[in-house]
């Protein structure tokens, strides 16, 4: 199997889990990977195969810091709405025509060599040469599952707007969506339609029909409830790796502090606001509580309080299952982990998915909704009393976790995937 993510933390990461079950049934599981990734997947037995510098251009080994900086100058930062923020992107059809040539091009180069009998992708836009290689194909999800397929009885994708709010909201967020995505769908399609490929779905960047979709939300945050969805697509409760090669004690200094312990996270991208990264750790260090912290790839330009510990980034599951709140940007890999220990969230949301899954644990009572740029100190140091002190939800959360646990649904990723190579009209029309 060859898995093709976005070179990023939240894509690889799922990748990374479903692998592992695949190498553990005696298939081979391998990943394109840039330089900047080179070498960080062996340990978990994955094949590495290298995207050439000369076919994806990538920045230096600080690329993840510049790719969360990129993010940050498009406007995805600060106090504005999602439907603001929306608003605010550039559409810019040729820079975004220019990357998926690149990787297209990439793709299509390595395939007759690595010879796979499936390809697993995580993207956010589909790529020809995959379709056009002729094995079947896979699309895992990294991201909200409303973001998979748009549907009108849910609520559209980055929105953050509830499934039971007001409709009309709805309404007005897809459509800003189609205002600031139709010059480049247009000018995707017609590159997508030009190698060969059937039209897309109008504003759709790839065609459902022509693949396995598999994602992770767990079954009671999910919306299949008002959206159900085709048998080509399955939903499993978390896509977490192993990190057996990996150790985790909280620092005795922290240890020896009095107070609950708090998992505080922004993600890789998020966490480069400084400036924010700041004001909310001035905030932190006014509560009776300890923290561990996941600093980010800027972590040399802040200092942690007294009541703090942290790193660049830590070994996310296996603080986890030592903590008693988890303070989160709502990203797809946090939600799924923290409500597999059990841990309540406070989710701060700042782009794209995050919204939805912030708005959705909010919704369904698992944690709360907080603006990551707006919300006063009295608000956060409240509610991480609320959150800590709430025995009712302790118990809700650790049936949740005790259910997904024991259901382990991943552990059937690579049968699910197994039996559609051999059988893909079982799933698709």
């Amino acid at each position: 199997m060859l898995f093709v993510p976005i070179l990023r933390e939240g894509h690889v990461n799922p990748c990374i889990a479903i692998a592992e079950r695949v190498l553990a049934d005696g298939h081979r599981a391998v990943f394109a990977v840039n330089n900047m990734w080179s070498g960080r997947l062996t340990r978990y037995g994955i094949e590495e195969v290298l995207l050439t510098e000369t076919a994806v251009p990538t920045r230096p080994a600080s690329g993840v810091r510049n790719a969360a900086l990129d993010v940050m100058a498009s406007g995805e930062f600060g106090r504005a709405s999602p439907i603001e923020k929306m608003r605010l992107r550039a559409a810019n059809p040729q820079h975004f025509i220019t990357h998926v040539q690149y990787m297209d091009a990439a793709l299509e180069r390595l395939l007759p060599a690595v010879r796979p009998d499936v390809i697993v992708l995580d993207q956010l836009v589909t790529l020809p040469a995959a379709e056009l290689y002729g094995v079947p194909c896979v699309w895992s999800w990294a991201t909200s599952s409303l973001m998979m397929i748009d549907d009108e009885r849910a609520p559209p994708g980055q929105s953050g707007l509830s499934a039971t709010g007001d409709q009309r909201l709805w309404r007005e967020f897809r459509q800003v969506v189609r205002d600031v995505a139709r010059d480049n769908w247009r000018a995707f399609n017609d590159y997508v339609v030009g190698r060969g490929c059937e039209p897309l779905p109008e504003y759709c960047f790839h065609k459902p029909s022509h693949y396995l979709h598999i994602y992770s939300f767990p079954l009671e945050l999910d919306y299949q409830d008002i959206r159900p969805l085709g048998r080509n697509y399955v939903r499993f409760d978390h896509m977490m790796r192993t990190e057996g090669h990996q150790t985790f004690a909280v620092p005795p200094e922290l240890a020896a502090k009095p107070g609950k312990l708090v998992y505080f996270s922004m993600g890789t991208t998020a966490s480069v606001d400084v400036s924010n990264m700041r004001r909310l750790v001035a905030i932190l260090a006014k509560s009776p509580h300890r923290f561990i912290v996941s600093m980010g790839a800027k972590h040399k330009e802040y200092t942690l309080a007294d009541n703090m510990w942290g790193a660049e980034s830590v070994a996310q599951t296996l603080v986890l299952p030592l903590v008693d709140l988890v303070l989160t940007h709502g990203g797809n890999n946090t939600v799924n982990e923290s409500l597999y220990f059990g841990r309540p969230m406070i989710a701060m949301p700042v782009f794209s998915e995050q919204y939805d899954n912030a708005q959705r644990l909010h919704d369904k009572g698992f944690g709360l909704r907080l603006d990551a740029y707006k919300c006063s100190e009295e608000e956060l140091l409240a509610d991480i009393e609320s959150l800590l002190n709430d025995r009712q939800l302790a118990e809700r959360l650790a049936k949740v976790s005790r259910r997904i646990q024991t259901d382990n649904s991943l552990a059937k990723v690579s049968q699910l995937i197994e039996d559609f190579a051999q059988n893909p009209r079982k799933y698709i029309d």
